[in-house]
């Protein structure tokens, strides 16, 4: 490219020409929205799937592990390494203290650990060790620590480690932060429906006029909808495993051959409040993360479809908007109150949604025994967690600020008596196949009357005296409205919507 064709810079200057280089403002400015402009609905997060949360959780399966190979397990005879020092109560809880004060300074000297290791599981091995090496200043002389120092990622590959920590953190970040906010979502649209479930509203297939509903009974599908999807999620396996550089348990045996490893392996995974995976290569082979990431995914799609839904409802103003105090819709338009918290939900769903397929695309293939695509993959699990979690607190947000127009539903019902062929033909079948003469071609003749018509209720009521129904039936036809034409739907709110 020739000086005279190179693009210019868009980056604002100076007069001389110079400028502030954004990477070197201290502190640190994001790069990302989650940590800049939408960090207070996604904080909680970080507890469990930020990168120090990570080394936090390789600290709890070390020294957990280091406790067990000491101390037993249930089921597990103590000590596991003939040798071992029996940990007393005070040894263990220091041991238990070194992650649950995991702070600031710490994180720096592990970084400054992993500086010079160039690996992230051998960094936190040597971290525990230097706590180790301390414990005598802090326990006194006597204490035992020092000779189980050896035992610290004892036959561990660094995978053993990571399986385990990221089941831990993806455990914690679901239970205690994603799915309270995802379920208290689903119970306000659920509460939406039960207060909405009486209040008729004509619905739309293919965008066009379709047979009568209520607004609770359309909320209704979409909380059912969601709710089966938290099940799923709640009640999802999450597997773990220890057992060596290719899941043999080969260093296991040579060093100590008379243990019982598979049982030993079996009974820590389930200390940790995991399901054993007995079969696997190097890596636990993650496919419980591609299920749980496909049920997030699916909630987080049918949450989309409630945001689309909600929009078109608001755009024919069936709900009308609480406008916010000194909040601003349009630049320009001072009328405009947009339904900004469905459109930022619509497209942080889509995000985490795209996030989440790659994840259990990714994490379910690893070359032979194994390859690095999880190591780096995984550290994105936080960031479409994040998305979701924005999406849903835009939408609870959202939902709080709507108010349901009967007013304007009612009259969307009216000017469609078109809709009432349906129950019209339909009694007409039932009537004939009693034997009431003159039934014939019910359908055909109610489409003669309403498709592409606009019909009134004097119309359709004189169409209806015409047919010589049976004096109930043509009673009940003649009462019906499209407002009244509901069916069993508040019945549906009522009844399913557990």
């Amino acid at each position: 490219m020739t000086s005279e064709t190179a693009p210019t810079t868009t980056r604002p200057a100076l007069a001389d020409g110079s400028r502030v280089d954004l990477a070197a403002v201290t502190p640190a400015i994001t790069l990302g929205p989650l940590d800049g402009r939408y960090r207070s609905a996604v904080a909680p997060l970080v507890d469990h799937l930020s990168e120090a949360a990570l080394n936090r959780a390789r600290i709890v399966v070390e020294v957990e592990w280091l406790i067990a190979l000491c101390n037993g397990l249930e089921g597990v005879a103590a000590p596991v390494v003939p040798g071992a020092p029996t940990l007393t109560g005070t040894e263990v809880a220091y041991l238990r203290a070194i992650p649950a004060t995991f702070g600031a300074a710490e994180i720096d000297e592990l970084a400054d650990i992993e500086k010079v290791t160039v690996h992230d599981v051998k960094a936190v091995e040597y971290f525990i060790k230097r706590r180790i090496a301390a414990a005598p200043d802090a326990l006194g002389a006597a204490t035992n620590l020092p000779a189980a120092s050896e035992l610290v990622h004892f036959a561990c590959t660094s995978e053993d480690i990571n399986n385990l920590a990221y089941a831990l953190m993806v455990r914690g970040a679901v239970r205690e932060v994603w799915l309270p906010a995802a379920t208290a979502l689903a119970s306000q649209i659920a509460d939406m429906a039960r207060d909405q479930a009486d209040v008729p509203m004509l619905s739309r297939t293919h965008g066009q006029p379709a047979t009568p509903t209520t607004l609770g009974k359309e909320l209704a599908v979409l909380a059912h909808r969601l709710r089966r999807q938290l099940h799923r999620i709640d009640t999802a396996e999450i597997l773990g495993k220890i057992n060596g550089a290719t899941g043999t348990y080969g260093a296991h045996i040579i060093a100590v051959p008379g243990a019982d490893w598979p049982a030993i392996s079996r009974a820590f995974v389930q200390h940790l409040g995991l399901t054993w995976n007995p079969l696997t290569t190097q890596i636990e082979s993650h496919d419980w993360q591609a299920e749980l990431y496909a049920d997030v995914a699916r909630y987080n799609r049918i949450l989309h479809n409630l945001a689309t839904d909600v929009w078109t409802y608001i755009s024919l103003g069936f709900f009308t908007q609480i406008p916010v105090a000194g909040a601003t819709g349009s630049s320009t338009m001072p009328h405009k109150i947009n339904p900004i918290r469905f459109e930022n939900a619509e497209a942080n769903l889509e995000i985490s949604s795209a996030l989440l397929d790659t994840l259990a695309s990714t994490l379910v293939t690893s070359r032979l025994q194994r390859d690095l695509t999880d190591s780096t993959t995984q550290r994105n699990i936080g960031t479409a967690f994040g998305h979701s979690l924005l999406a849903i607190d835009n939408v609870r947000r959202g939902l709080d600020r709507l108010h349901a127009n009967a007013a304007l539903m009612a009259d969307d019902l009216d000017a469609n008596w078109e809709v009432l062929g349906e129950p019209i033909q339909s009694a007409m079948r039932a009537a004939g196949v009693a034997g009431t003469p003159g039934m014939e071609e019910p359908y055909e003749r109610l489409k003669d009357l309403t498709r592409g018509h606009r019909v009134d209720a004097a119309r359709m009521r004189d169409f209806v005296g015409s047919l010589g129904l049976p004096a109930d039936v043509e009673q009940r036809l003649a009462a019906l409205t499209p407002a009244t034409y509901t069916g069993l739907a508040s019945r549906l709110v009522t009844d399913y919507l557990n």
